[in-house]
Order: structure tokens, then C-alpha cells, then sequence
């Protein structure tokens, strides 16, 4: 088999495994794990054929006329050389992993047969983009992957989040789509064609009349998908979706395909000293931005979120200073370390039930509950801080070695300017990003010896929210308990009772709900949750609802010994004086149980994110033979930065954990035996009721918000871009909707309501006028013919 057809063969398994997946979910259930596991990792194993007979040799074309246009034609072209044949590897491999980790993760998910199928489509889109040589190919691959991520975002529909999410990721992406389609039409329209080759030798050559323009248009395109500065912000919302399609989103496909994309055409956007600026620019305020937003955020999954848009800025700002070898080997590292990082989440979520990393802080046990996913997880952390020897050292240095290059004026056709910007803001990144990378390890369960010694038992999120015993049916009544099969739990009883309002349908599990003592000595180490119950959240389709905790915040209640309850259906329900929470009376221990493929997967991604920093010796045989090894000055300095990172962040840290003692804080979904996707769809759905904002929470007890300072605010908004938005654009855009609503019901509706009620009336009168008396009609026509005439007699006088 030539090289060629193995390399059709790799985006093609994954489509026909989707289309088999959606014809077989509901007729043949038994088929859909294999159909979903199976294409995909054969792809994968393809596309490891495919890079070991390419080789880094010279680039195989291959193409056929797809169709004539009368202008510039189509082909359906293939490009093999280093650069695709390596992103096909990661791709397939994470996507593999993606598949096995998903079977456990939504193993009784109702939904699961379109959910696999989707994502072998994401996969199967994102690897015609990769092996396309011909621009028209590689836009249907482009855009199956919006509406791919649209489907897959939007997979807890039931949730508002997931709603809003993948409506604002489809938008925000198709808003840079649109100037990209222009300008690839532009560029076909300067090259003559839409080959990516001939495209490319007439960059170089000289031969693009308006390349300013056409870069600019397709940096809007790249700015969407890869979510760079200004068009970022649906990335951190859209993990509202299930954690293996944050995995797949952020490591492989979407957001890698921009800078693929850019580093395909790399000579297009060389051709233009402007627009390489433009795109370093970006690339800075990328960076500091969004790591400066992630050391802010309270949901683990969104600090992630905010990670890999900086680390994707580290990647565009490499292509600013003209080395796509430096940033393609980035992508390949943080795709390995980054898809680890949220697999390892979503496990650490099922665990502790709950996204929060100010009500992880308050738990402890977390560790041995869920060793496999913290152990790789540091790993994964350290790779993410640049740490060495781990694979991240080794491509964020590529990346900042590639900047000291370009500023130093070593890089022919890149600005100095250009140069500088990405290295400053690479470096102030890099400190940043050990930063919030320490912060998430030390909140999200780190090792008891760290706390300076201070030990506590091992509690689950389960064991810090009190079970109490079973509901009277006044109880009942007075919380508004739902008795249908799947509604909803809604609201707990008073503490004093410890009682919660279950529904009534199976498997519901309920929880009572416990404050603290108001000494902060009794609370010691093992600061309970304070429980108030969230209602009104639906269960994902098919599983039964969880009682949720949910304390509003770190306040002076809290601290007085009293339980701060939501409003149930009922009411609002009383608080009052609650007894200080005994360890010795919790439940139990029933330590959430991770399904086994889960922790293998983790497992699988730890080999590259531990060891892929040694090809980098290798890699630029693949590439266009740069020097990717790291060199000594920004070696020390980025190291240096990202270590001091760390210390202080430490150091905060040290400051401030002594407050999660005093002030207990959190909001937990008890159902640690339950799937793994229901409790994070029911963490993400009280998030903001728990702590007023989706992203950030109000705890003391965060060294973010004493490293941030008053920056602290701003920062856990996203600097309020979403805010700017919505005052520009959505309202603007409501306001237009709500006149054309207004014209159309009360103008247009009314004219043409006047336009048909005059002929009614017309119609009534020569009703009435129908009477049936032949003497009427005589005298009526008689009456006419006098009229007209007399009116004869009058013209023809006045004539």
C-alpha cells in the first residue's frame, strides 16, 4: 500500500467509524464502544506508518481535479511532509485516548452513541485539515470542526452553561471565519490557486499583490479558532462541556488547527512586515493576559482553559518570529502535557465532586483517592511551568530561542520589533505560568507535607456533607420535594434536623447539610463544606438528579456557626444554629471510584509529556532544519523566571492556607459513586450559584488573590471582555431584534390587517345592500340610470 493511501485511509476510518456510530447507536448498542474506540485507533496506528515512511524527507503531493470552477480550480490534494506527518500522530493519539478515557467516563451516558460519533468526526475533520494541500479542502474540514464543537460543547444541553457556551463558541468562531473566507479567496484570487504549494512558492517569489491585506484576513480566522486575542473568549466558557472534549478541543484539534494553519502558510504572513507584527502583538497580549486570568480562576478546568490560550500564544508568537519548527514542536509537547492535564481533571472532579479549587483546598484525602490522576498530573504541571527536563522545557524554549533570534536580527524578513515582543512577553508568561501551575497543584490537593505538618483525615467531598436521616413527610412538604421519577432535589432542611428534601424518585441520593464550628480550633484541618442545598439544576438526560451543597460564600454567617441555605420551591428555607461537624460522625468512607481505562489513559499520555523533550534533537530533520535546542541565555532566564514562580507562589500560599481552616467555603455534588460526567455537569451547573460568578470565588484563603491584588477582580472576569461585548455588540444586536420584532407585529401586521379589513367592509355594506326585494334593486338602478343622466346633461352643458 503506497504512502498515499495509508494516508487517506487515516482521516477516512474515523469518518465511517462516526457515520456506522450514528446509523448503529439505537439499533445495535453493543457496537457503539468498539465503533468509537476502534476506526480511531487504527487511524492511529496509520498515521504512525505515515510518519515513519515519510521520514522528514521531501513532501509528498499527490491530487485530482475535484472540479472545474470556470476560474481558479479546486483539487483534492494531499500534503505529506514532517510537519503534518507528526501532527497526524498526535492527533489520532490523543484522539484514541480521548475514546478509551470517554467509555468510562460516560459509561451510562444516554447519549453517548452521538457523543463517540461526533468526536471520531471532530477527529476525522482535523486530520483533513492536517494531510489537505489544497485550501477549499482544508476550509470543510475547518468548519466541520465548528459545528462538531458546537454539538460537543453543548452535550449537557440540559444545563444553561452548555447552552450559552456552545452558542458563544459557534458565534465568536464564525465571526473570525468570515473574514478568513475572504481572504482565502483573495489569496487564491493573487496566486492564482487554491494549492497550498503553488500558493506558497508565490509568496516567496513575490507574486501576492495585496499581502497585508490577505494576512490580516486570515490572522481574524486564526484569531477565532485558535482563540487568540480579541476573539479568546469562548474558549474558558466552553468547559462546560464533558471533560474529554475539553481534552480533545484544547490538545489536538480546533485550536491547534489555527497555528497549523499559520505555519503552513508561514511564507504568506513573512511576505508582510506589518502583519507580523500584528500577529506578535497578539501573541503578547495573549500570553500575559490569559495567564494572568488563570491565576484567578476557581474552576480547575477553566485555569486550564486560560492555560492553553497562553500556551497557543506562545506558539502564534513563534510563527511572529518566524520559526514554525519551534512552534510546532510546542504544539506537539502541550498537546501531550495539556491533554493529560484536563483528563487528569475530569478524574480529580468525579473524586473530590466538585470543580472548585477553593473547596478542594478544604478537603484532604484527595491524593489517596485519586493517586494515578495526581501523580501524572504533576508531571503534566511541571511540563506546563517549563520546568526541566520535562518535554515543555524544552518546546517553550524553542519558542523563546526563536524570539531572542528574531530581536537580535538573526531572522531574515522578521522585524526586530516583532522579535522583542514575543520574548518580553514570553518571559513575563513564563512566571506567570509556574505561577497559577503551583497554585492549582498546592489547591487541588496537594501532599499533607506541605501544610506544615498539619494532618487531617481523609475526607472526600462526600464525608464533609452530613447525611441525615429520612425526611417526615412535613419536612417534605415544606422543602417543595419533587415526587416524579427525575426531578430534580430542591432544598434541604434546617440543620438542626438534619434532614434533606430528596426526590423521591431512584436513585437520588440526598444530604443533609452541617456549618462549622465557629471555632476555627474545632474546625482544625478538616474545615468542613458548608451545605445549603442548590435546586433547580437538571440531572443530564437518563441519570437521576444529585443533591448538590452549595455555600454562598466566605462569610460572617459561616464563621458564626450558622448553615447559609438556597432557596428551595418552596421558600427560602430557615437557617439556624447548627452543632460543629465531628469527624467521627461522618458516614463511611465511600472513595469515588475511577473506572480503570481512566486511569490507564492517564498513564498512556504521561510517556510522551515525561520523555518527548528528548527528540529535540530530531525534530528539525522533520521541520525545516532549524536548531530547536535550547539555548544558554534564555535558557537560565526563563528557567530562572519560572522558579521564581513557583516560591512565590509558594510562599502565598503558605501565607493564606492557614484561612481555609477559619473559613469554610465550597460547594460539592455528593455523589461519588455516580458517573463521573454527572457530577461534573451538576459542579458546573452550581458553580455561580454557590459563589455568584461562573469563574471565580470569594476565598481568602486563594494565593491568586493575594499575589493579584486588586487585579484579582479583573482578572477572574477575563477583564470584563465578555462585559464589552455584550455592550457593543449583543445588546445592540437584542435592541435591533426587539425593533424588527416591534415593526413586524405592530406595523407591518397592522397595515396589513388595515389592507384586508377594508375590504371586509366593502363586503358588508354590499351585503346589506343583498336583500332579495326586486323592488329595491328596480328603484336602485332606476336611481343609478337618473343620476348618470342628469350627470350627462351637466358635462354636456358645461361643454
Amino acid at each position: 500500500m503506497t504512502i498515499t493511501t495509508t494516508a487517506v485511509l487515516v482521516p477516512l476510518l474515523p469518518f465511517l467509524g462516526a457515520v456506522a456510530g450514528l446509523l448503529l447507536g439505537r439499533r445495535a448498542p453493543g457496537f457503539v464502544r468498539p465503533l468509537a474506540v476502534l476506526p480511531t485507533a487504527a487511524a492511529a496506528v496509520l498515521a504512525a506508518v505515515v510518519a515513519w515512511r515519510q521520514g522528514g524527507g521531501d513532501a509528498v503531493d499527490a491530487a485530482t481535479r475535484l472540479t472545474p470552477t470556470g476560474s481558479v480550480p479546486i483539487d483534492l490534494a494531499l500534503h505529506l511532509d514532517g510537519f503534518a506527518a507528526l501532527v497526524a500522530v498526535l492527533v489520532t493519539v490523543v484522539a484514541s485516548c480521548v475514546q478509551l478515557y470517554s467509555t468510562g467516563y460516560l459509561r451510562d451516558d444516554p447519549r453517548y452513541a452521538s457523543y463517540a460519533a461526533l468526536v471520531s468526526l471532530f477527529t476525522s475533520a482535523m486530520l483533513l485539515v492536517v494531510y489537505s494541500g489544497d485550501l477549499m479542502v482544508l476550509l470543510v474540514g475547518w468548519e466541520i470542526m465548528g459545528i462538531c464543537s458546537y454539538f460537543l460543547v453543548g452535550h449537557y444541553w440540559e444545563t444553561e452553561a452548555a447552552r450559552a457556551a456552545s452558542l458563544k463558541a459557534f458565534l465568536v468562531t464564525k465571526a473570525g471565519d468570515v473574514p478568513f473566507l475572504i481572504g482565502i479567496f483573495a489569496l487564491a484570487a493573487d496566486a492564482g490557486t487554491f494549492r497550498i504549494s503553488g500558493i506558497v512558492d508565490a509568496a516567496a517569489s513575490g507574486g501576492l499583490d495585496h499581502p497585508t491585506l490577505v494576512a490580516l484576513l486570515l490572522i481574524a480566522g486564526v484569531a477565532g479558532k485558535s482563540a487568540q486575542f480579541p476573539l479568546h473568549t469562548w474558549l474558558p466558557d466552553a468547559m462546560a462541556g464533558p471533560t474529554p472534549v475539553s481534552a480533545l478541543i484544547h490538545a489536538a484539534t480546533m485550536v491547534a488547527a489555527g497555528v497549523y494553519f499559520v505555519a503552513r502558510l508561514l511564507p504568506v504572513f513573512a511576505a508582510s512586515a506589518a502583519a507580523m507584527v500584528v500577529l506578535a502583538a497578539l501573541a503578547a497580549i495573549t500570553m500575559v493576559g490569559s495567564a494572568l486570568a488563570a491565576l484567578a480562576q476557581d474552576d480547575i478546568k477553566r485555569v486550564l482553559a486560560y492555560s492553553t490560550v497562553g500556551q497557543l500564544g506562545y506558539m502564534t508568537g513563534a510563527l511572529a518570529a518566524g520559526d514554525r519548527g519551534a512552534a510546532v514542536f510546542h504544539l506537539l509537547s502541550h498537546g501531550a502535557f495539556k491533554a493529560l492535564l484536563f483528563l487528569c481533571a475530569g478524574v480529580i472532579i468525579h473524586t473530590a465532586g466538585t470543580n472548585s479549587l477553593a473547596a478542594m483546598a478544604r478537603m484532604r484525602g484527595l491524593w489517596g483517592r485519586a493517586p494515578d490522576a495526581f501523580w501524572t498530573m504533576t508531571v503534566a504541571l511541571l511540563a506546563l511551568a517549563a520546568i526541566p527536563p520535562f518535554s515543555g522545557f524544552f518546546s517553550k524554549e524553542a519558542v523563546l530561542g526563536a524570539a531572542e533570534h528574531a530581536a537580535t536580527g538573526h531572522t531574515d524578513g522578521i522585524p526586530a520589533a516583532a522579535g522583542w515582543t514575543v520574548l518580553v512577553a514570553g518571559l513575563l508568561t513564563a512566571l506567570l505560568t509556574a505561577g497559577y501551575a503551583t497554585r492549582l497543584w498546592l489547591l487541588a490537593g496537594s501532599p499533607a507535607l506541605l501544610r506544615g505538618g498539619r494532618k487531617g483525615p481523609a475526607l472526600s467531598a462526600a464525608d464533609q456533607v452530613r447525611p441525615g436521616p429520612p425526611p417526615s413527610d412535613s419536612a417534605t412538604a415544606a422543602t417543595g420535594a419533587s415526587t416524579g421519577p427525575a426531578a430534580p432535589s430542591t432544598g434541604s432542611a434546617a440543620p438542626s434536623t438534619g434532614s434533606a428534601a430528596p426526590s423521591t424518585g431512584p436513585a437520588a441520593p440526598s444530604t443533609g447539610s452541617a456549618a462549622p464550628s465557629a471555632d476555627p480550633a474545632a474546625a482544625g484541618d478538616h474545615a468542613p463544606i458548608s451545605a445549603g442545598a442548590s435546586a433547580g439544576h437538571a440531572a443530564p438526560a437518563g441519570h437521576a438528579p444529585i443533591s448538590t451543597g452549595a455555600a454562598a460564600g466566605a462569610s460572617a454567617d459561616h464563621a458564626a456557626g450558622t448553615a447559609d441555605l438556597t432557596t428551595g420551591p418552596s421558600g427560602p428555607a430557615a437557617a439556624s444554629p447548627a452543632p460543629a461537624f465531628d469527624p467521627a460522625s461522618a458516614p463511611a468512607s465511600h472513595p469515588a471510584r475511577t473506572p480503570v481505562v481512566m486511569n490507564a489513559v492517564l498513564w498512556v499520555l504521561f510517556v510522551p509529556t515525561l520523555a518527548l523533550g528528548l527528540a529535540v534533537a530530531a525534530l528539525p530533520d522533520w521541520f525545516d532544519g532549524r536548531s530547536l535546542k535550547p539555548t544558554l541565555s534564555t535558557s537560565i532566564i526563563g528557567t530562572g523566571f519560572a522558579l521564581v514562580g513557583v516560591l512565590v507562589t509558594y510562599a502565598a500560599w503558605r501565607h493564606t492556607s492557614t484561612l481555609a481552616a477559619r473559613v469554610p467555603l465550597g460547594a460539592v455534588a455528593a455523589d461519588p459513586d455516580g458517573d463521573p460526567a454527572v457530577s461534573e455537569a451538576e459542579a458546573i451547573a452550581t458553580h455561580r450559584s454557590a459563589y455568584g460568578s461562573i469563574a471565580g470565588a470569594p476565598d481568602p484563603a486563594d494565593p491568586g488573590r493575594l499575589l493579584l491584588g486588586p487585579l484579582h477582580r479583573h482578572a477572574a472576569a477575563g477583564f470584563h471582555l465578555d462585559a464589552l461585548y455584550a455592550a457593543v455588540f449583543v445588546r445592540p444586536v437584542r435592541a435591533a431584534a426587539r425593533l424588527v420584532r416591534f415593526l413586524d407585529r405592530e406595523v407591518v401586521d397592522a397595515y396589513v390587517g388595515s389592507a384586508s379589513g377594508v375590504p371586509r367592509l366593502l363586503g358588508a355594506a354590499v351585503r346589506r345592500a343583498q336583500t332579495g326585494n326586486v323592488q329595491t334593486y328596480l328603484s336602485a338602478l332606476l336611481a343609478g340610470s337618473v343620476i348618470l343622466a342628469v350627470a350627462a346633461v351637466l358635462v354636456a352643458t358645461g361643454g
